[in-house]
């Protein structure tokens, strides 16, 4: 059962983003990716705070060793971003509010990296596949709610990667498949997770350690980094809206969780 979980999990986040991205026009999802962005950031410091790490430490782990991880984890996924395989920004054509890149740089940027974007996503998936089936041999709720996250983040994530593949030049279906495939590593990194992981309970509480420095990674490096401009009032509390949204959506899942 608890293999049949973390498959669908892993397909769930991957399946979702490329539904939308197929349902809507590369205009709309241009627009809905920053309340996605915000949204997604509070899901994820939401699940990682309030979740994985009190979970973690609630095991006979030592919290000095506990703590080790962590700063680990946050220096492994900042190496991993130098490299530019971990994650790539989320930069759609025109929205630089200085005006700083020519028009069309997404394009010419994409030709020369779209590859290596798909790699790096790829990879990430893989990651994300592994902590997901990491959280599901821990705890069967604890898996549901980490993969809620990832797929918080999956959406702005894959939606980004294929507004960034149309302004190539790949077609609309071919951006599509790819992103398909490339979220299919998702579901090879949870069942290589879940045979690897699965005959040693005493390292759960260290992965649910590395999941958290992923998500606190990803939203204090990435997606609050592309919240911090100047924008009119409106804009402003909308995304503190989005914000309060996510972490609202991860109190919800910590209340189940318990009731469970």
């Amino acid at each position: 059962m608890t293999l049949g979980y973390i498959i669908a999990a892993t397909l769930f986040g991957g399946v979702l983003s490329v539904v939308i991205a197929a349902a809507l026009t590369v205009g709309v999802l241009s627009r809905i990716v920053k309340s996605l962005v915000s949204l997604s950031a509070g899901v994820l410091l939401g699940t990682s705070l309030l979740h994985l790490l009190p979970e973690a430490f609630e095991s006979d782990a030592g919290a000095d060793r506990l703590f080790a991880t962590l700063l680990a984890g946050l220096l492994f996924f900042f190496l991993l971003e130098k490299v530019e395989l971990y994650r790539h920004s989320h930069h759609h054509e025109g929205d630089d509010p200085h005006h700083h890149h020519a028009h069309g740089f997404d394009a010419e940027q994409a030709g020369r990296g779209g590859w290596s974007v798909l790699l790096g996503d790829s990879i990430h998936n893989f990651c994300d596949g592994l902590i997901i089936a990491g959280a599901f041999l821990a705890d069967p709720t604890l898996g549901w709610v980490t993969a809620l996250a990832v797929t918080a983040h999956e959406i702005p994530q894959e939606v980004g990667d294929y507004i960034v593949l149309v302004n190539a030049g790949f077609s609309r279906s071919r951006a599509l498949l790819y992103n398909a495939l490339s979220g299919a590593a998702a579901v090879a990194g949870g069942l290589i997770g879940y045979f690897l992981i699965r005959p040693w309970e005493d390292v759960f509480p260290y992965l649910l350690v590395v999941a958290a420095s992923s998500f606190v990674y990803v939203a204090v490096a990435d997606l609050l980094p592309q919240l911090q401009r100047r924008l009119h009032l409106r804009e402003t509390l909308a995304q503190v809206l989005w914000i309060a949204v996510g972490l609202a959506v991860a109190l919800g899942a910590m209340a189940l969780k318990h009731a469970a």
